[in-house]
């Protein structure tokens, strides 16, 4: 047993005793005894992709669907520095993630030597803990600190806010089994006896209880993005008569929440009757402007969660409670209920009776039939830009569907990757098949995603991409009329998502119609399905869905 060899065992053993189930590889050499030491655990399922930044979010979809830390491990030099996008996201979403990064020993580091860069703290202030292990010593004490520093940095994944965590393995050749071994090691590297872990954390103290909310007619309820359980939520709307508003990755758009509220919220006249005198938050909103607006209009506002970590990016929460129950004596039936259920169902009839028009498939009908027709236990990624806009746009409330996407710091980086590492867990978890919504640039900034070598566990997942060839989502912005919009805003690229396809030897269907949706979704395994728009058709839709709605309220 040469040190090297030593540390990654004893460190992936450990690691499995605390419940490591998952692990990512990007190949490398200085990082071997660490790949080495994962694909020989009989415990982990390892996943290998030849590029880092989809490596990362491959860990990352995978920690985000299973909520469970996965590790991920890379090489020395710039393999570290393209994790750190995924590292972002999973710092801001709350994903747990142990990132390995392998590093050449102290006497090579400032020498000039190759691939040699500072990793030290590399991710800032982005992982809730980072240590430096230290190069492995053939001395006693070694097994100790291995062990427990691996139980440390489990924990802090976990620990109160979830997050990622970097450590930093330097190791010195021989960096393979075998190769200059010490004819006896000073001390047993074994574990606890039985398989337990080195150090076993307990539970912290109880929640405290429910903080009962104020008796008011006119409050609301926003859920935003985050992995939470969104029963309570749609209780207390119950319970009170309170409008629910809720995001499509809340995963709480189920029976009466509200699905028109984005187009509600963005009729003058309504916002302007139905300024909440109390609006409760959970997770993080923020996905339009129309909802922030609400937010500033509340007289009072509550937001749940922890008073060191919590959502309030307008900045007008006057409490943060761990937790909301209804106030006594609450009563669902009442005008400012009515009123709301009425706008949401006028809102909801303009805008299914316009979609329904439509003869090609458009964007928002598109999220809106995606949406009803996936089979209860699917899982959907959402892409950051316009597919999660336009379902929070058109999506009916339904149940038994997932939603999730990278809403941490909603970037494009990764979304193929996450979608990919989001179905495996979901699925080795005994869930149903995973589909993806994403838009073109997001597919052609992580086409490498689609590269998964042979004998590589493979999801069972549709990759459904809307082509407006181009970024779609500056078509409503103030950018629109800008006279080199097009060039450096829409930025068309002429690709088509087929050659993607072929590149990476999936299956590929082009949809056109509406009606053949449920047949293009058929199929096993990794599938792309192409629809093809234009962006200022579906910039010009959507304006027809807000003007559709602000008729039926007038009338």
């Amino acid at each position: 047993m040469n040190p090297s060899t030593a540390l990654a065992r004893v460190f992936v053993d450990e690691l499995a005793r605390c419940g490591l189930a998952e692990a990512v590889i990007a190949p490398g050499s200085r990082s071997t005894p660490l790949a080495l030491a994962l694909v020989a655990h009989p415990g982990i399922r390892v996943h290998v992709r030849i590029d880092e930044r989809s490596a990362g979010f491959c860990a990352l979809g995978l920690a985000r669907a299973s909520r469970r830390p996965v590790v991920l491990v890379c090489t020395s030099g710039t393999a570290a520095a393209n994790f750190h996008p995924a590292v972002m996201e999973a710092d801001h979403g709350g994903v747990p993630l142990l990132v390995l990064t392998a590093d050449r020993p102290p006497e090579l580091r400032d020498t000039g030597a190759n691939q040699t860069v500072d990793q030290i703290r590399l991710f800032g202030t982005a992982v809730r803990f980072f240590a430096e292990v230290g190069v492995a010593e053939a001395v006693p004490g070694m097994t100790a600190y291995w062990r427990s520093l691996a139980c440390r940095a489990w924990a802090e994944t976990g620990s109160g806010r979830p997050g990622p965590v970097h450590l930093n393995m330097a190791f010195r050749e021989p960096l393979v089994p075998g190769a200059d071994c010490s004819p006896e090691w000073p001390e047993p590297l074994d574990g606890r006896p039985g398989g337990a872990p080195w150090t076993s954390a307990r539970p912290g103290p109880a929640e405290p209880p429910p903080v009962p909310l104020p008796d008011v007619e006119r409050g609301a309820i926003v859920c935003g993005d985050g992995d939470y359980d969104p029963v309570p939520y749609l209780a207390l709307s119950a319970a009170t008569g309170w409008p629910l508003l809720a995001e499509p990755t809340s995963n709480a758009r189920r029976s009466e929440a509200l699905s028109a509220y984005r187009q509600l919220l963005a009729a003058p006249a309504f916002a302007a009757g139905h300024a909440p005198d109390l609006v409760v938050t959970v997770g993080r909103p923020g996905l339009s402007r129309q909802l922030m607006s609400f937010l500033r209009s509340a007289r009072r506002h509550i937001a749940v969660g922890d008073p060191r970590y919590f959502a309030d990016p307008v900045r007008t929460a006057c409490e943060v409670v761990p937790a909301v129950a209804p106030p006594p004596g609450a009563a669902p039936d009442t005008g400012w209920a009515a009123s709301w259920r009425a706008a949401e169902e006028a809102a909801r009839t303009a805008m299914d009776a316009l979609l329904d028009a439509e003869e090609a498939l458009s964007e928002p009908r598109l999220a809106r039939d995606l949406a009803a027709r996936l089979p209860a236990g699917s899982l959907l990624f959402a892409g950051s830009s316009m597919p999660v806009r336009d379902l929070d746009a058109a999506m009916a409330p339904r149940c038994g569907l997932r939603l999730i996407g990278n809403r941490g710091v909603s970037g494009i980086d990764g979304t193929v990757s996450t979608a990919i590492g989001a179905a495996l867990a979901h699925q080795s978890e005994g869930g149903g098949r995973g589909y993806a919504l994403l838009g073109d640039l997001a597919l052609l900034h992580d086409q490498n995603g689609l590269v998964i070598g042979p004998g590589e566990p493979r999801p069972e997942l549709s990759v459904v991409v809307v082509n407006n060839n181009g970024g779609g989502i500056f078509s409503g912005l103030e950018q629109a009329g800008h006279p080199d919009f097009e060039r450096v805003f829409g930025t068309p690229h002429g690709v088509s998502m087929e050659r993607v396809a072929a590149m990476a030897d999936i299956p590929y269907t082009r949809l056109e119609w509406s009606s053949d949706l449920p047949k293009a979704l058929l199929g096993d395994g990794l599938r792309m399905i192409e629809v093809r728009t234009g962006r200022s058709d579906s910039a010009e839709l959507r304006a027809r869905m807000q003007d559709a709605v602000e008729r039926a309220l007038a009338g």
